[in-house]
């Protein structure tokens, strides 16, 4: 009996020893441009062929209620990196965007034209632990000069730019074609190098995969958003072909659009297999999401309403996918709702650092939920966005969603809109005033919400000409 205590003892110190020494996880983090939430077959998807994507929310937990911070891409990007909502970070709409109308009826409010260099960023905090960085893909933060990746913690950063898409997904990936509502062309190219037929989506996953293979002996974070699906709607044309011989009637949105998905979805699998081959599989986090709703004239969300750029589900819900071997309970699928900002804390947690509650101020770590230990506090979350922007269905907005009640408050034109999501998913019936103390409480909270963040209101434009005004666009139902 003695021996065998002492045996048990021996294995014991033996386990806390490995534990103590045990490799910390390495971290990947998929961020896809303009990917809807009903784009994955796991997601609902009948058209779009997402295999791979799909096996990852089988081997992990998938999110139903996960939102982007924003409907637009440069403030969701910000509130990933920092875990602070845009309205605090005073980075509310997309870079380098300026005033659509100086004629319009508010002014907008101020925003800053970079991430700013003061914020700790998920990659600095990685980095001070150990981990090697890298940013590859889309970046659309900022510019030269001192706000690149490489001024925001990464050690790497490979076609990661102040640009927010391609000139084209082909190389030499030059364009010259019109960035919508701006009366800018883009001209852009990162790579020096590559071969005729070459796709972009291809080139940054070979990127990655190098860096995996060149980091295979040291815990590596890697940031891998892809400049994928968004526009222009470029495809490699034996995939453009295969989705086009769906009846018309039965896609979900252009061949093109899927075509590009199916090739992102590729790159998943492909950094997946490099991860088995070299036995980092499960010792690998490996996180999925978006930045917003899928473009308008792209792809359908139905049955959420609205897409790209607008307040409505359809612009604001997203994909959220995260395998954490050990942790995530595989299949698991959570309906509770989560945010963009979370992923920080969450991914701190993975790589067993302490919390920086001082700076992910708007985050919380997902592992409880992630675990099926419990739920997460009761929260609400918060969206604010002082701009004109020319999406369908997209005004300037402040929301909040508790439970499931979502109010939007619009300014332009002024209203308020409530939405029960549990029963009515697709925000058809506007409840407002059926619901005055609902309306009352919820408001009270959105107000309290914004002086505490700091948020930029917007304010009577005093060059206000009615007569300048674009014609209203009818709301979408996309």
């Amino acid at each position: 009996m003695k021996t065998l205590r002492l045996l048990i003892f021996f294995l014991g110190v033996c386990l806390v020893r490995h534990a103590a020494t045990a490799a910390p996880p390495n971290i990947i983090l998929f961020l896809i441009d303009d990917l809807g939430w009903r784009d994955l077959g796991c997601q609902g998807s009948s058209y779009y062929q997402t295999p791979h994507m799909d096996r990852l929310a089988r081997e992990g937990v998938r999110f139903t209620d996960a939102y982007a911070a924003c409907a637009v891409c440069s403030p969701t990007r910000a509130a990933v990196l920092t875990g602070k909502y845009p309205a605090r970070l005073l980075l509310t709409d997309w870079l380098p965007s300026g005033r659509w109308n100086p004629k319009a009826k508010l002014r907008e409010g101020r925003f800053v034209r970079a991430l700013p260099v003061e914020e700790f960023t998920l990659a600095e905090a990685l980095r001070e632990a150990g981990y090697r960085t890298a940013n590859i893909g889309k970046w659309h933060l900022g510019g030269e000069p001192f706000s690149l990746p490489e001024h925001h913690g990464f050690d790497v950063n490979i076609a990661g730019n102040a640009h927010g898409a391609p000139g084209s997904y082909f190389f030499p990936y030059q364009g010259d074609w019109l960035i919508p509502t701006t009366g800018l062309r883009a001209r852009w190219n990162v790579f020096a190098d590559g071969k005729p037929g070459e796709y972009l989506t291809d080139r940054l996953t070979d990127e990655a995969v190098t860096f995996i293979r060149a980091n295979r002996d040291r815990p590596f974070f890697l940031y891998f958003p892809h400049y994928g699906v968004h526009t222009p709607l470029q495809a490699k044309p034996e995939l453009i072909a295969k989705y086009e011989k769906t009846p018309e009637a039965e896609r979900q949105g252009k061949p093109e659009y899927a075509a590009m998905i199916e090739s992102v979805d590729d790159s998943v699998g492909r950094v997946m297999a490099t991860l088995k081959e070299l036995g980092l599989e499960q010792n690998t986090v490996v996180m999925f999401t978006s930045d917003n709703g899928g473009f308008y004239n792209a792809t359908s969300h139905a049955p959420l309403r609205a897409n790209k750029g607008a307040y409505y589900e359809g612009g604001i819900r997203v994909p959220l996918l995260i395998k954490w071997p050990g942790v995530a309970k595989a299949g698991r699928v959570v309906s509770e709702p989560v945010t963009s900002t979370d992923l920080y804390p969450t991914c701190l947690a993975a790589a067993g650092l302490p919390l920086r509650p001082n700076q992910h101020l708007d985050g919380v770590n997902l592992q409880p939920i992630l675990s099926g230990a419990g739920p997460l506090a009761a929260r609400s979350l918060f969206w604010h966005y002082p701009h004109y922007n020319d999406h369908p269905s997209s005004v300037p907005s402040s929301v909040i969603r508790q439970g499931p009640w979502k109010l939007i408050e619009t300014f332009d034109p002024a209203g308020i809109e409530l939405y029960n999501l549990a029963n009515d998913l697709g925000e058809t019936k506007n409840l407002a005033a059926a619901e005055p103390g609902r309306v009352k409480e919820l408001r009270a909270k959105l107000d309290a919400w914004r002086k505490e963040v700091g948020a930029e209101m917007m304010k009577p434009n005093p060059d206000y000409d009615p007569d300048a005004q674009p014609k209203p666009r009818k709301k979408t139902r996309r």
